[in-house]
């Protein structure tokens, strides 16, 4: 009778040895990732130096594709399209996996740079949803671009090196707090208030004026020939300086910034750089713009993404919209895992768990499942027949009990497009926070899950 019941498993008790240490091999390069990936630009390099490691190469507009070729194409640095053409043609669609390399941080103002009291800070402005009083007190380094008038691009990362220095928001001490703990955590931390603290010492005589801001920027000048005015072109952000840690005595636990939504991100990319010649053409999409709503020509819901698969459609003299409705994605992103710490916020029998394995949401949205794609039954049981194929743990999942809150992902834009989409992804602890857990296990399933959807026959 026992297998009448559907019960969810834990994967260290299917695993072999074996693939126990090609696990942890997996959550090792994981790591590696994510400590060169702090911010969008730098994921999608990292990401195309990985890619062209295997074969990839830039895709223009009109050249011939055949099956097997490797290509991608970067849409201005802060996203990126890979894909490996497959023996079928695109007019039978393509197996798409989208995930985003944005992540919530403290983006610096326009017009950043600011003295007051003897001390010169940055002025910032929070990037998608963040609990403001979580970025007080931790270590802050400093990752982004500035571009000069002339167009030359300088890349900018202080505060990740052992020997660099780091930034800090400061925070009020308990002895003159009692104001401040009357009132809630969304009023008792401002986003006007959350300013780096960037230095403490004058530069020229007694004489000068702005002498603490002179400070700063004379070591921008020395170290990346900038200006204050560079700062009008720049993209400059506040990330923490934590690096990518095991966690727990069994190291089965991974805490870091940005799993959200790079744990993902980095599945999808791993897993089309480890197939060959797959039947359909398999695409790994790297969205930016998603914590902010997926807006601008690098989000999801831009046109780059219809030109890139125009473009490969063309080469073979298929139209776009026929590719698009016989197309499958998976919108890859993180749900959050049950927390025994807050047990009153999920439904324990459609919580995600860590170590069960990928998460898979049939729906998302918020209330009545509000601004969800909502994919049907049979995208659900395409999965099951999948997995079940290619040794894959997966557990159905939800963001929260029904009127507790929720989220959204990029699927509802992929799902748009006529594509048969659903979201699955890794269980995350802390999400949106600047520390953030995921379980070893739950990461290298999502990438096997993932690999499984491009080597569908």
């Amino acid at each position: 009778m026992s297998e009448l019941f559907y019960t969810k498993k834990h994967v260290s008790d299917l695993l072999s040895d074996e693939e126990k240490k090609v696990s942890d091999a997996y959550c090792e390069d994981y790591k590696d990732f994510l400590n060169h990936a702090k911010d969008e630009r730098e994921a999608v390099c990292t990401a195309i130096a990985l890619a062209e490691a295997k074969g990839f190469r830039p895709y223009i507009a009109g050249d011939p594709i055949a099956p097997g070729d490797k290509l991608y194409r970067s849409v201005r640095g802060k996203s990126l399209f890979l894909a490996v053409v497959g023996k079928a043609p695109l007019s039978m669609g393509a197996n798409i996996a989208a995930a985003h390399v944005d992540s919530p941080r403290l983006d610096l103002k326009q017009i950043p740079l600011y003295e007051d009291n003897g001390m010169a800070m940055f002025k910032t402005h929070y990037y998608g949803g963040v609990k403001k009083f979580q970025w007080v007190t931790i270590p802050l380094a400093l990752h982004g671009v500035v571009v000069k008038m002339d167009g030359t691009v300088v890349p900018v990362a202080i505060g990740e090196e052992e020997n660099d220095p780091i930034f800090v928001i400061t925070d009020l001490l308990p002895h003159l707090g009692k104001d401040q703990v009357k009132k809630t955590l969304g009023e008792a931390f401002s986003g006007e208030n959350l300013n780096l603290t960037i230095s403490s010492l004058p530069s020229g005589g007694e004489e000068d004026k702005d002498r603490f801001k002179l400070t700063v920027l004379n070591y921008l000048k020395e170290h990346y020939d900038i200006s204050e005015e560079d700062f009008l072109s720049a993209e400059l952000h506040a990330v923490p300086a934590y690096k990518a840690k095991d966690v727990g005595f069994d190291r089965s636990m991974i805490a870091s910034y940005g799993h959200d939504d790079r744990s993902c991100a980095y599945a999808e990319l791993r897993a089309i750089l480890d197939i060959n010649g797959p039947e359909k053409t398999a695409v790994c999409v790297l969205a930016d713009k998603e914590e902010v709503g997926s807006d601008g020509v690098s989000g999801m819901q831009s046109s780059a993404f219809e030109t890139f698969m125009e473009d490969l459609c063309d080469a073979q003299n298929c139209k776009l919209r026929h590719c698009l409705e016989k197309s499958f994605c998976l919108s890859a992103d993180v749900c959050n895992a049950f927390d025994p710490n807050y047990p009153e916020v999920s439904e324990k029998r459609n919580a995600a768990e860590f170590n069960k394995g990928m998460g898979i949401l049939k729906f998302t949205g918020h209330g009545g499942k509000s601004g969800s794609s909502d994919a049907s039954a049979e995208i659900v049981a395409k999965l099951r027949g999948l997995f079940a194929k290619a040794g894959v743990i997966w557990q159905m999942a939800e963001l929260g009990k029904v009127d507790q809150g929720g989220g959204g992902t990029v699927a509802k834009y992929m799902a748009n497009r006529n594509i048969d989409t659903i979201d699955a992804g890794v269980p995350v602890l802390s999400m949106h926070a600047p520390y953030e857990l995921v379980a070893k296990y739950d990461c290298y399933m999502t990438y096997k899950g993932v690999k499984a959807i491009y080597d569908e026959k």
